[in-house]
């Protein structure tokens, strides 16, 4: 069997059966399979792509199997989804994706599986890509569903995306977006600031910013001692403009709320570092918050890493901080071309839960920073419930907060001329297809007025 698509099955069956994400786990299972970098490069392909695509093939292999995906045993189902990826979508010999295929299912399911999967990918290779995407998109109801599944994502998400786009009178750039979605990211690396020099290619907008040399970028971010790091050059810039949205006082106290993994929590201690400022972080998964602290570690200095909700923050730290990061959880429909199986795997009712949380973590960064202090709301999606909603949830019927003009603050950071949306509430949209970051969203909040008391307490306590 051959090992790039072994790696790439077993990564594809992690991500079914243990929700595992791609972006995490491949990496190691290359390298416990001592894959060449031709071979790594392969099974990256094989299983990034795969996954990508996976509504689109599971439409495909339900055609030539005539029996629903979802009745299909998931482990063959995996199998075929590989297969039909390597037929429909590369340049590897059709027997060999076949017999490949077919392969692994004799040896993990048996030889009755194995013939069933052999038949339907028959029936797969006798005809081109665009005969399947003619057959498969005349079985759709909408135009929605056909858009869905020529460009392998949910209908919902389309639809989600449609809006934002519109939100900047530019629902023309669709089938752009969907398209960059699909293709495979260039790597971004950050040097973090008065630590590491940006090496070449630059990247155009993030001064911190610049693209890999080529091929695996381990062997740089291993000689920096962890002062080169892969970043999005989006989350780079979303960092970089909470650090610019005002003059910086020496002694300022900075917090980033949700801080895990860490990459927007390094950024800002090694800027902090530059000003004498003190940065604080806080992430509630213990898991996550080792990563911070892991993040942290080219940093000279101590950061302290809490590990505490970060709805509570405004109630135990209230008027405390200067800035405050609010990089809140959300649907991740911004990097879906980073992580694949993120558009298979969210849900409308995901948006419906997160949006409590997303308001109650930025209500309590607002409680958290003091009188002119700024808090800067990120998500890295562009739904509009999670963005612009959210932030006017929050400032309804508040008098105590200003809004500042992010697009005017990220364009005073920014290296060269960047097309932002002008829609009256700077606030800033970045766009894979546009940018060719992800799609991160800023909002900047100012604290106005006097000092508030503490939530809970009375007057003349």
């Amino acid at each position: 069997m051959q090992p790039a698509r072994r790696v790439a099955y077993d990564v594809l069956r992690a991500v079914s059966e243990s929700d595992a994400y791609a972006n995490l786990i491949l990496p190691p299972a290359i390298a416990d399979a001592g894959l060449t970098p031709q071979d790594a490069a392969l099974a990256t392909e094989l299983a990034y792509g795969t996954l990508r695509r996976r509504g689109t093939y599971d439409a495909i292999i339900a055609s030539a199997a005539d029996r629903p995906a979802d009745e299909i045993d998931p482990a063959v189902l995996d199998a075929l989804r590989l297969a039909t990826h390597q037929l429909l979508a590369t340049r590897v010999a059709s027997h060999a994706a076949v017999n490949e295929s077919v392969n692994i299912v004799a040896a993990t399911q048996g030889r009755g599986a194995s013939s069933f999967a052999n038949a339907v990918l028959r029936r797969i290779s006798r005809e081109t890509p665009g005969e399947w995407e003619t057959r498969i998109e005349e079985s759709a109801r909408s135009d929605d569903e056909r858009l869905a599944l020529r460009s392998a994502h949910p209908v919902w998400v389309i639809r989600a995306l449609r809006r934002a786009l519109a939100a900047e009178r530019r629902a023309d750039e669709l089938e752009a977006l969907l398209d960059a979605d699909n293709a495979s990211p260039e790597v971004t690396l950050v040097a973090l600031p008065g630590l590491a020099e940006p090496g070449e290619p630059r990247r155009p907008y993030a001064p911190t910013a610049y693209g890999s040399p080529g091929g695996d970028p381990h062997h740089v971010i291993a000689d920096s001692g962890g002062t080169v790091r892969v970043q999005d050059e989006g989350s780079q810039l979303v960092a970089l403009a909470l650090a610019a949205a005002a003059p910086i006082a020496e002694g300022e106290r900075w917090l980033d709320l949700c801080a895990g993994p860490g990459g927007k929590t390094a950024l800002l201690a090694s800027v902090a570092r530059q000003h004498e400022v003190t940065l604080e972080a806080n992430e509630v998964v213990p898991t996550r918050a080792r990563l911070v602290r892991n993040a942290l570690r080219a940093v000279p200095g101590e950061v302290v890493v809490h590990e505490n909700d970060g709805r509570s923050f405004g109630t135990t730290h209230p008027g405390a901080f200067d800035r405050i990061l609010v990089d809140a959880p959300c649907t991740g429909l911004g990097a879906l071309r980073r992580r694949p199986e993120a558009r298979w795997r969210k849900t409308p009712a995901d948006v419906a839960e997160l949006v409590p949380l997303q308001v109650e973590l930025l209500q309590s960064a607002l409680a958290a920073v003091a009188p002119g202090g700024i808090v800067a709301y990120v998500t890295c999606s562009p739904h509009l419930a999670e963005t612009t909603g959210v932030v006017q949830e929050v400032l309804r019927g508040r008098d105590d907060v200003t809004e500042l003009d992010a697009r005017a603050v990220l364009t005073s950071v920014v290296s060269s001329p960047i097309d932002l949306a002008e829609d009256g509430t700077g606030r800033v949209q970045l766009w894979p297809h546009r940018h060719g970051t992800d799609a991160m969203f800023l909002a900047l909040l100012q604290r106005t007025g006097t000092e508030q008391p503490a939530a809970g307490s009375e007057e003349g306590d």
